[in-house]
């Protein structure tokens, strides 16, 4: 028995062409429901008929139709059906082709459209590729109904380990007062945890103020925290509210606190113990009571060592700490992510992008992404402007060269290579970097430049002699391993 390929609607109100395309899609692996009419499709496609609860379970994957039929034409029935059941890819055919009908076809939701008379076979191309289309279009609701499981949190998705742990350390911080401390690379998300934390707890009707310590002067961002009083400086004609005033309450987000000068951190670190705050050029204190959340992409306890971060400060600002990995160690979050920035940058561009193929998604997931989550959207967004077809494509994904150590080693262990293949590759990809460069390569390497010729004939990697190298000959020092 052929294996059941999906099932297709066909409506034509010529018998023997409707008889002609079931018992060729029956042969082809298909299940074949056939109408005269569109009407009686379109009523059976309805809430209610027959072939409702079909689509309900995803068991209705495309409808071939005529044009010209009779009570509703083609396009009518296409536009209507859209309406009803937008999922649903529909095959328009006439005898009638013109440019001007294939557009206004796809103007009213047809998926592709097809001139009489046509092969069997090239009707068989076009329905595979459609249903394939319904396939992707359901595979990405499901990848939708799984990320609204995933993320309850604002705008915190994973279903990795890692994240699932953040999620449910995110949880219990929400309820709590003390301060936050969230590292992780540039671009993880930092300040989504932070606005996460905060709206869940207990503050999250109040203010959620955040700074950058790094896009502000040195000498302004005093100012900028603690406010100053009036004629308290050269230019300061009135009175300045300071952001922990304004976060009065509620939650002040310090991000990139590493880059913070030390005389500031003393003063940051009173405001923490006395939990009050003095403005510039004022005498005067005031109480606070804000949640401190800060970030940052340094290691602080390096900075300690160096002289350049606080270590009292450090203790008191961690004294939850949230770490954040980055993407290329949590992968199976990307398909959620991706799948987010789509629907996001969909709606803001007015693109038709619905979603990804298969190989476009393998292609994000491989990617190193350096940037993290920042450079996936970024990605992402790209790809939803500038691809031509409602499924992003592979060749819709940018790909960046490889350069790092880890990516090289990532992908060249991936099928468990031995050490003689590991070291060939290692060659190979030293080779390519110094265009063929046998001393730099050699350089690189760590090896004589005689042992790299020797490697390379071993390897196969150049034919015949060497270029002028001399005798194979080992440097005493050298022993000829990578």
């Amino acid at each position: 028995m052929t294996e059941n390929k999906g099932h297709v609607v066909v409506v034509d109100d010529d018998a023997e062409m409707r008889a002609l395309l079931r018992d060729y899609l029956v042969n082809q692996g298909y299940r074949v429901t056939v109408f005269p009419l569109a009407s009686e499709a379109l009523k059976q496609l309805q809430t209610g008929g027959d072939l409702a609860q079909d689509f309900a379970n995803a068991d209705v994957d495309l409808i071939v139709s005529d044009i010209r039929m009779p009570q509703i034409d083609g396009m009518e029935f296409a536009e209507r059906l859209r309406k009803v059941r937008p999922q649903i890819p529909v095959i328009l055919i006439t005898a009638f082709g013109s440019i001007e009908s294939a557009i206004e076809a796809t103007r009213r939701g047809a998926y592709d459209y097809v001139v009489k008379p046509f092969k069997l076979a090239e009707m068989g191309v076009t329905v595979a590729r459609a249903v394939e289309y319904r396939t992707l279009q359901r595979d990405n609701t499901a990848l939708r109904k799984e990320i609204k499981r995933a993320w309850s949190m604002g705008e915190l998705l994973g279903k990795s380990f890692a994240m699932k742990s953040i999620f449910d350390l995110v949880q219990r911080v929400s309820q709590a007062t003390a301060n936050v401390l969230i590292t992780g690379e540039s671009g993880t998300g930092k300040e989504t945890v932070a606005r996460a934390i905060h709206g869940n707890g207990l503050r999250k009707g109040k203010p959620f103020v955040a700074i950058n310590c790094t896009a502000i002067p040195e000498n302004l961002l005093e100012s900028e925290l603690f406010g100053h009083a009036k004629g308290s400086s050269t230019g300061a004609a009135r009175r300045k509210r300071g952001l922990f005033e304004e976060a009065e309450g509620g939650t002040l987000f310090l991000d990139e606190i590493g880059d913070m000068n030390v005389s500031l951190q003393a003063k940051l670190l009173r405001v923490i113990q006395e939990k009050r705050v003095r403005e510039a050029g004022d005498n005067v204190s005031r109480d606070i009571d804000v949640r401190i959340i800060a970030a940052t992409h340094k290691d602080l306890k390096a900075a300690i060592r160096e002289g350049l971060f606080r270590d009292d400060l450090y203790y008191r600002l961690s004294v939850i700490p949230i770490m954040i990995p980055p993407l290329r160690h949590r992968k199976e979050d990307i398909p959620l992510l991706a799948e987010h920035f789509l629907r996001k940058y969909s709606a803001a561009n007015g693109s038709r992008a619905t979603g990804f193929t298969k190989a476009a998604m393998s292609k994000l997931v491989g990617l190193h992404l350096a940037g993290n989550v920042r450079e996936l959207e970024n990605i992402v967004e790209r790809a939803v402007v500038l691809c031509a077809t409602p499924m992003i494509d592979e060749k819709d994904i940018p790909v960046a060269e490889q350069t790092t150590a880890e990516d090289f080693f990532g992908s060249a262990t991936e099928d468990s290579p031995t050490l003689e293949q590991l070291e060939k590759r290692y060659i190979q990809l030293i080779l390519g970097k110094t265009a063929g460069r046998k001393d730099k390569a050699a350089q690189i390497l760590g090896i004589n430049r005689r042992t790299l010729y020797r490697k390379e004939r071993e390897y196969g990697l150049v034919r015949g002699e060497h270029d002028g190298g001399g005798p194979d000959v080992q440097d005493p020092d050298d022993s000829g391993r990578l």
